[in-house]
């Protein structure tokens, strides 16, 4: 066993512990509370008389963090994008790229993909929501000190056989190295990519497995209401630049998350990433069927797609989350500069609750709410320790200004 004091204990899910202590023991919590309480009076009990104790100082200890959504697959492309342009405009590079690939081939994508798995951990983060299409990210993960969920996300607008294309996917998921940190699903694209009937074959595959989560691009830029409205608009010409637009496709006239329903794929299991066009309605439509809200707000802001509305989405009364997005639309994959980009759009929104986007919401959406998010007894130990400055008072506002790795270690 092993007890560690810090100046800070922020557990989530409780108020934050002044000058506490948090004591683990084989990969797990066992217990917390104030300096002068619990260890020297026996509330751990007599397992205390032979713990080691480490006292941190001026640290704020908290459960490491969750990146619910990113693209570790386009690492390679850091800082090659423009920024600002419209959104559309923006995939359509990298569509080109991907085709063109990098100079390396894939030894310089895998060679980005480790390196931006050590930059999560050393960014605090220990567990993640990719997106993957090459399944190249597998292997890396499985050997790393993350967790993660694997969405293998499928795109398919003109598809003879949308069935075929998901029973492969689903053969592709198994071949893959199996291990206890790293699930793998499916996920769709999103609503300009996928058809009706993808959209069913893909939920049909899921409801084989009752924990299985997935993933969906959902109201991400204005171009995707032109389209769902009229079936026009930018996303209309590049799926006919592409040849893969569908001519028996009929616009629904309605918002993305309504359309979704309509075609029964929301519910509680299903990570909506974005939604920074969804409007009233489409939050509520979200929040009734129980959809978790990734918002990955510098991303968002940097490809043209706009500002989420952060304040509406608690509103609504949604669970958010939250996500780096890739290195192809951030500087970084630090989850941290994401909470301080929240509170700057929202700073009518409690610290406390921009925290849990990034640790028990973001666990919970990706089904590791048992896991990780948390400090409390039987949780895993996987705690970080934040250096504070001399005198901070106000611990979780100064959580949410913008923490950088430097100031991140772990300490169990």
């Amino acid at each position: 066993m092993h007890v560690f004091h810090a100046s800070w204990i922020v557990p989530i899910g409780q108020v934050p512990i002044r000058d506490g202590w948090v004591a683990t023991d084989r990969g797990r919590v066992i217990a917390l509370g104030k300096r002068r309480e619990g260890i020297r009076h026996g509330v751990i009990g007599l397992a205390s008389e032979g713990a080691t104790e480490t006292d941190l100082g001026s640290v704020a200890v908290l459960p490491a963090l969750v990146n619910a959504h990113t693209h570790l697959e386009l690492s390679w492309m850091r800082g090659a994008l423009p920024t600002g342009g419209p959104f559309p405009d923006w995939i359509k590079i990298i569509i080109a790229m991907r085709r063109n690939g990098p100079s390396g081939g894939n030894y310089a994508i895998r060679s980005a993909v480790s390196n931006a798995i050590d930059e999560c951990h050393e960014c605090g983060t220990v567990l993640l929501g990719d997106i993957a299409n090459t399944m190249m990210t597998v292997e890396p993960l499985v050997a790393s000190r993350l967790h993660a969920v694997i969405f293998r996300e499928l795109i398919g607008f003109k598809n003879g056989n949308p069935t075929a294309l998901v029973d492969d996917a689903v053969r592709d998921l198994a071949a893959q190295p199996q291990s206890s940190n790293v699930r793998l699903t499916l996920a769709a694209h999103a609503p300009y990519s996928v058809s009706p009937l993808l959209f069913r074959a893909i939920k049909t595959a899921l409801t084989r497995d009752p924990f299985a989560r997935s993933s969906i691009h959902l109201a991400e830029s204005v171009e995707e209401l032109e389209f769902l409205e009229s079936g026009g608009g930018p996303w209309r010409s590049l799926l006919d630049e592409i040849g893969a637009w569908d001519p028996t496709w009929v616009a629904p006239a309605c918002n993305p998350a309504e359309y979704l329903d309509r075609i029964g794929f929301l519910d509680d299991r299903l990570l909506c990433v974005h939604g920074v066009h969804l409007g009233a309605a489409g939050l509520r439509c979200l929040a009734r069927r129980g959809s978790t809200i990734v918002t990955c707000p510098r991303g968002n802001r940097l490809t043209g797609a706009g500002s989420p509305p952060i304040g509406a989405f608690y509103q609504a009364g949604l669970r958010v989350a939250v996500g780096t997005d890739s290195l192809a639309s951030v500087p970084d994959l630090n989850v941290f500069s994401e909470l301080a980009e929240l509170r700057r759009l929202a700073p009518e929104i409690p610290a406390a609750r921009l925290l849990e986007n990034a640790t028990v919401n973001g666990a919970h959406a990706l089904g590791w709410e048992t896991e990780f998010g948390t400090i409390e007894p039987g949780r895993s130990s996987a705690l970080i320790a934040v250096t504070l400055p001399d005198g901070t008072t106000d611990v979780e506002e100064y959580l949410v200004s913008g923490i950088q790795p430097d100031q991140v270690s772990w300490i169990s």
